[in-house]
């Protein structure tokens, strides 16, 4: 039912980026070229995402939604001894500039925002909350500057096409190469400020069917 009522909408550009400046990239743990990449030097994996930039001629770099990834190897975040490994991404990743502006594909309002602290983490995180013909469901923005989240208010009303933050960089943004996690979620389950963007094989479908796929709303093919 969401998906065909966003399908009915037409969203504002998360990033003000012209879509023939966009480009696919694979980052999946079968995708060769990243073999030889030291991706949890975050120097060397911003250099790939550069350079992959620069080869395609493209600003945005963009996918990830139901990929198997083996980035998160090198964060506890993922990998406590006690859980099952998550390495399936929840979200679509757009690797961009840092400080690129981020506005709200939909009208919506702040539900929560936090500093995800720690290595793998979000960092700056906000989460808005969207009821469209009565259908509640939230987007969330991970990986931001620290301003984007210095002056917001819980409730504020949010407009479609409003800048709502920007893209951090490195060690801030949970130390990556600096990019937007952007994530459909049908249900937080009470979580505030977060809410997992990788999940492991065991609850893959289940996490499939709470975190649509985003680009119903980013639309880039």
């Amino acid at each position: 039912m969401l998906e065909s009522i966003l399908d009915q909408l037409e969203p504002a550009a998360v990033l003000q980026v012209d879509k023939q400046k966009f480009v696919p990239i694979d980052l999946s743990k079968d995708n060769p070229d990243l073999l030889n990449i030291d991706v949890s030097n975050t120097s060397h994996f911003e250099a790939f995402i550069n350079n992959y930039l620069k080869e395609n001629d493209a600003e945005v770099a963009y996918g990830g939604y139901n990929e198997p990834r083996n980035i998160y190897k090198r964060s506890s975040n993922f990998n406590a001894a006690e859980k099952e490994e998550r390495f399936i991404h929840l979200g679509i990743d757009l690797w961009a500039k840092a400080y690129t502006p981020i506005c709200a594909p939909l009208k919506g309002k702040v539900h929560s925002f936090s500093n995800n602290l720690g290595l793998g983490n979000y960092g700056p995180t906000i989460i808005l909350e969207h009821i469209i013909k009565k259908h509640k469901f939230y987007t969330l923005y991970g990986h931001l500057t620290k301003d984007s989240i210095d002056d917001l208010i819980v409730g504020e009303p949010i407009d479609a096409g409003e800048m709502i933050g920007a893209i951090g960089n490195y060690p801030v943004n949970g130390d990556y190469p600096p990019h937007l996690h952007f994530q459909i979620i049908r249900d937080l389950n009470g979580m505030i400020g977060d809410f997992p963007g990788v999940t492991s094989l065991n609850k893959r479908e289940l996490d499939l069917q709470n975190c649509a796929n985003p680009n119903i709303i980013l639309r880039l093919e």
